[in-house]
Order: structure tokens, then C-alpha cells, then sequence
């Protein structure tokens, strides 16, 4: 069963894009979790492969879905996409916009159910804490849970399984502190990835491979 990790840094952290030794590839985010979860159960059965590139946007993942998802014919599709469509307008006036956002998402799966019919997708919500990065402009980071509805919207619209992350952070980060989960606000240390990773699993075993 080959699965694909689609997404920014959030899924990419730190990967090295350019090995071609397998253990290098994963970064240090949710899907190496996953990986460890799903290889101790049995290396055989699974490969995971992981395709963030830091600094996406959904227009960005748009533009090079050919190449790092159709052309790998994964089984099972993960895509988290968001926050920078947030940030980068924030910063530099570069963001994409809402209804944009939409648009392009609907393209996208539109047009890999089209070529992978069979292919299970998995749309994470896109979540933000205010943290070190985010707190000054936190009113504009809210933004991002209209994404997050458009992204729980399009996974009914194509038959997706939605993974609702917002809610599990923002209770967790009351408890030990948003710095344990997402050091800057965004981008997971290891406790934040980890829970990611375990909600990913959770519903992966129970939507996905039990019914499989």
C-alpha cells in the first residue's frame, strides 16, 4: 500500500528531497511517525513517501501534483494545505485568497479522481495556534478556519476522510503549553507531529485499511 504525504514545510520538515537513501526522505514531521507506526507492523505491506515542499501554497501543490503525486500512483493520498495561503498574504501580499483557495483544492481533487479513481484521500485541516510567529497578528491567522471549513466541505464533495486537527491541538496546547506542539505557532515539534501522526493512524486503521 503506497501512501503520499502532499503538503508545506508542515509535512516536509526537513526532508532530504535529493536522497536516494529511503531513511532520509521522511523529515521530521508527522510522516515519520506514521512511517515508524505503520513499518513496525509490517515493512513490507507499506511504503510512505513523503512530498512537502516548505513554503507551499495550494497553488503551489497544484502546479506540481503531476509529477509528485499522479506519477507515483499512491493508494492513499494525504494532503494538508493551507496556513501559507494564509501567511505569505500576511507577509508579503501573496497569499491566496478564500474562495480561490477553494477553487484550486476542487481542482485538484477533481482532477485525481480522474486519473486515480480508486486512489483514498485523506484531507487534513489546515490549524494555527498563537505562538511565537503568530500572536501579533493572530486575528489575521484566524483566518485560516475558513479554509479549514472549505477543506472539511470538499472532503464531503469527493468522499474524502476529513482530519479534524484543530480541535485536538487547541486542547492539548491548554494543558502543556502551545510551544510543546507547535514551537512557533505553525510548525510541529515532536509531541505536535506525534499527535498528528496519531490522529492520522486512528483514522487511516478505521476508514481506511479495516475497510480495505
Amino acid at each position: 500500500m503506497k501512501i503520499v504525504f502532499f503538503g508545506d514545510s508542515i509535512t516536509d520538515m526537513g526532508r532530504n528531497r535529493e536522497s536516494v537513501d529511503e531513511i532520509y526522505t521522511y523529515g521530521n514531521g508527522y510522516p515519520v511517525f506514521v512511517a515508524s507506526a505503520l513499518y513496525r507492523k509490517d515493512p513490507l505491506k507499506y511504503q510512505v513517501i513523503n512530498r512537502g515542499i516548505s513554503g507551499d501554497r495550494s497553488v503551489d501543490l497544484y502546479a506540481r501534483i503531476k509529477r509528485d503525486v499522479w506519477n507515483e500512483q499512491p493508494d492513499v493520498l494525504s494532503i494538508l494545505i493551507g496556513v501559507n495561503d494564509v501567511w505569505h498574504e500576511i507577509n508579503c501580499k501573496n497569499g491566496v485568497e478564500p474562495k480561490r483557495y477553494e477553487k484550486i483544492y476542487d481542482m485538484m481533487l477533481e482532477e485525481t479522481r480522474e486519473r486515480l479513481p480508486n486512489v483514498k484521500l485523506v484531507l487534513c485541516e489546515p490549524f494555527v495556534l498563537k505562538g511565537r510567529d503568530t500572536a501579533a497578528q493572530f486575528d489575521k491567522f484566524t483566518e485560516l478556519y475558513a479554509y479549514a471549513d472549505i477543506v472539511k466541505s470538499l472532503s464531503l464533495k469527493y468522499h474524502a476522510h476529513f482530519l479534524p486537527l484543530q480541535q485536538k491541538l487547541n486542547v492539548a496546547s491548554a494543558k502543556f503549553g502551545v510551544e510543546k506542539y507547535l514551537y512557533d505557532g505553525i510548525h510541529p515539534n515532536v509531541a505536535g507531529a506525534t499527535l498528528i501522526a496519531d490522529a492520522w493512524l486512528e483514522l487511516f486503521e478505521e476508514k481506511i485499511e479495516r475497510l480495505n
